[in-house]
């Protein structure tokens, strides 16, 4: 019997097991070859928070969603196509997202009676044999046997080769979706360059996986995506702690500075140190401090010497890094800090994404100590939004936020990366002469936007006091007086709410001004509002997309914007922080949509928040 080719505009798949199943490296690898072919993608990897995470129970279960379509594509999908199963744990936990008539892909070694008692199926209910799947198209293949099988003669241990059935199983999805495997054996290839048996086995499971499929006459559903119309250029799939890390790099490299980037580790913001620690050949300084103060403490003391200092991590992290953050604030030098955001509070949820830092970004510090605020949408408007950080730390002179989260942090899509011509310059306000003098340099002095100048430590001629007591408004030098203090704080927030001049107007993403109901998002929200959006516009509703890149301050215009909204609502991964400045700032009753379950929006649930809201009038 031969398959039905299923022609698609997209396709969402998700592979699930355990940690030590590949899972991660497995859907990396497809989303890689498919995004080689043309196709457009978001891909959302979900891990556990344990390193080794409990073999075979639900809470160990690690996940690779992916959707890629000849069409763009903002989200890694509501619901699968095709889930791809280890084991019977990791059945039970994503099922509910599949499809009814969906594609189970089933290692049916991982549904023997241990794996089912750990993963809490009642006893002898298997769900591949009990009829309780009988809505779906059900393919069990014992992955591990066949996987030994194709093996045998490799001269490896079952350890060994048992490690290889991730790769059984890309093959197997290869042929499904009519993809090369070319892409991965090269990688195969050069990852195990130094263990050629290592290579040749994997390479061995790829292509028998693939074989399996083309012989077999069980399966009678393959899909063909075509590649997607995208603008033309030069791609790369990138996630968004890459994005972050190129960003910084090319905001540096760019426009001559040095960069320096300090932190400590924690999930999800450690890609960012890796990632800036294999750039050295562009003058990247990078360390790894004794703490969270430590780093923020060293960005800036290298940028009191003149190179770009910037720091990372995440809510945690944030929060020991404060008291350094109101120094920068008083110093009035350029920094960048990256928050990566996660669930919380403390500890939390480390794997899972969160928006709730965003009151601590513009309130979290001691004092008046206003600094400008960034999100970032998506992996890679992670480039755009920290080159746009640098540019307003260097020429603001001040500390700048950069707000991320787990969920753009770890996904991926193609970018079409810029050229070194695409990218705007960032000056500086440094002396050349005899500027800033009266009889003598005064580091305080200002220009029409309130900032000061940046000179590298120990110039000649340009020696100057730094600290974090109050400044005298053109010395430097530590004063106590009252009037000078109020006139210092005023100054300070004057020079941050004067950036909303050089930021560009606020516009609407999609929809007009005469919709009955405005979307205002900010953060990695952006995909599944935009795409709700668009898919309720395209039936004849009457609603509008806002999306902010700039938290604090505000663009300009944003407040003539949502007047024109009789209602507006806010959906966030968090208790409402972003309604409650909106509110307060322009005094409209914007309602909050909160969804705080370590998970981002669902397109569905946006679609049907949108409609409630229209239906009630």
């Amino acid at each position: 019997m031969g398959s039905t080719i299923n022609e698609s505009e997209e396709v969402v798949v998700l592979f699930a097991g355990d940690s030590g199943d590949g899972i991660q490296l497995t859907g990396g690898q497809f989303t890689e070859t498919v995004e080689f072919f043309g196709n457009d993608i978001s891909t959302f990897p979900n891990y556990p928070a344990d390193i080794r995470a409990p073999i075979g129970t639900t809470s160990g279960v690690s996940g690779f969603q992916l959707k890629f379509g000849s069409v763009e594509v903002f989200t890694p999908g509501d619901q699968y196509d095709v889930l791809v199963v280890m084991n019977a744990a990791s059945l039970k936990v994503s099922l509910n997202n599949l499809k009814k008539g969906g594609v189970i892909i089933a290692n049916s070694s991982g549904f023997d009676s241990k794996n089912l008692r750990l993963a809490k199926y009642i006893d002898g209910e298997n769900p591949l044999e009990n009829h309780s799947l009988d809505g779906y198209e059900v393919h069990a293949i014992d992955i591990s046997k066949l996987t030994r099988e194709s093996l045998k003669e490799s001269g490896l241990g079952v350890k060994e080769i048992d490690r290889c059935k991730n790769m059984f199983v890309l093959g197997f999805v290869y042929w499904m979706f009519s993809q090369t495997l070319d892409n991965t054996i090269s990688f195969i290839e050069d990852k195990f360059k130094s263990k050629p048996e290592i290579a040749k086995a994997n390479i061995t499971a790829l292509k028998t996986g693939y074989n399996f499929g083309d012989t077999s006459e069980t399966f009678t559903t393959r899909f063909n995506v075509k590649a997607a119309k995208l603008p033309q250029g030069k791609y790369r799939n990138i996630n968004g702690n890459q994005a972050i890390a190129l960003g910084l790099i090319s905001a540096a490299h760019h426009n001559d500075f040095e960069l320096f980037y300090a932190s400590y580790p924690i999930t999800p913001a450690s890609d960012i140190l890796h990632e800036l620690s294999n750039h050295k050949n562009f003058g990247v300084k990078t360390f790894q401090a004794e703490d969270e103060i430590a780093a923020a403490c060293a960005a800036i003391g290298a940028s009191f010497s003149g190179s770009l200092g910037v720091t990372g991590s995440s809510g945690p992290g944030i929060a020991l890094k404060g008291e350094a953050m109101g120094l920068a604030v008083m110093l009035e030098l350029p920094m960048v800090i990256v928050n990566v955001q996660r669930g919380g509070p403390s500890t939390g949820l480390p794997t899972k994404t969160e928006q709730a830092d965003l009151l601590q970004a513009v309130y979290g510090r001691n004092g008046e100590s206003p600094i400008p605020i960034l999100a970032a949408s998506s992996p890679k408007d992670c480039f755009e939004t920290a080159y746009e950080a640098c540019r307003i730390a260097i020429e603001y002179m001040t500390p700048v936020i950069v707000l991320s989260d787990g969920y753009v942090a770890n996904g991926a899509e193609p970018w079409l990366f810029p050229s070194s011509n695409d990218l705007p310059p960032i000056k500086a306000l440094k002396p050349k002469g005899d500027e800033f003098y009266e009889d003598k340099y005064m580091p305080y002095f200002r220009d029409e936007n309130e900032v000061r100048p940046w000179v590298k430590a120990g110039t000649k001629g340009y020696e100057h006091r730094i600290g974090g007591l109050e400044k005298e408004l053109l010395t430097g030098n530590v004063s106590y007086d009252s009037d000078n203090h109020e006139k210092m704080v005023h100054i300070r927030a004057n020079k941050i709410q004067g950036i909303a001049k050089g930021i560009p107007q606020q516009t609407i993403n999609r929809g007009n001004e005469k919709a009955d109901l405005l979307i205002l998002s900010w953060g990695s929200t952006y995909g599944a509002i935009e795409t709700a959006v668009k898919e309720l516009i395209s039936k004849g509703v009457s609603v509008a997309h806002i999306h902010l890149r700039y938290i604090f301050p505000f663009p300009n215009n944003l407040g003539e914007l949502l007047q024109r909204f009789k209602k507006i609502i806010i959906p966030e991964m968090n208790m409402g922080q972003l309604s409650v400045l909106i509110r307060d700032k322009y005094l409209v009753d914007a309602k909050s949509i909160s969804k705080v379950k370590g998970l981002p929006f669902s397109v569905e649930e946006i679609k049907e928040t949108i409609l409630k809201e229209i239906d009630h009038g």
